[in-house]
């Protein structure tokens, strides 16, 4: 008898912890249909992205914001960065979004500029008004060859 106590006191702790366990994941997970969605993806297209990549943060006036959850080839062959970002911020139809490095051999980010706009973007928009990123190999080689001007 006092056995099949200890057993059920133990079965029952472990499906305890499973639950609890299986609870963190879905929300940790941002499964919408579970509990409300904490964040809105919105697209932005890019010339040139090299260097962010898919978990690179998305930043308003150094505050990250978001994070970059998906890069692909538009249909019109330009780069398009899928932008997870918080509920809490609207932004302007007007913004640009742009891509930055933190310092000179650092991370690569996307960095939005707040337009004045009262209109703001739905999730699923696209950005359009975006720049791209600097590619210092190919200035490096323009000095060194001369064809700057």
């Amino acid at each position: 008898m006092k056995n099949s106590r200890l057993e059920l006191f133990v079965g029952a702790f472990l499906l305890l912890g499973f639950a609890s366990f299986g609870w963190l994941a879905l929300q940790l997970g941002e499964v919408s249909w579970l509990s409300g969605s904490h964040s809105y993806i919105i697209y932005a297209d890019f010339d040139n992205i090299s260097g962010v990549k898919s978990g690179a943060d998305v930043q308003i006036a150094g505050v990250v914001i978001g994070t970059v959850r998906d890069i692909s080839l538009s249909s019109d062959d330009l780069a398009r960065a899928a932008l997870q970002v918080n509920n809490t911020i609207k932004i302007p139809v007007d913004s640009i979004a742009s891509v930055k490095s933190q310092g000179i051999i650092g991370d690569k980010y996307i960095q939005i500029t707040l337009g004045g706009d009262e209109e703001y973007y739905s999730p699923g928009s696209i950005v359009t008004d975006t720049e791209s990123s600097v590619d210092l190999e190919s200035l490096i080689s323009k000095f060194a060859f001369g064809s700057v001007k």
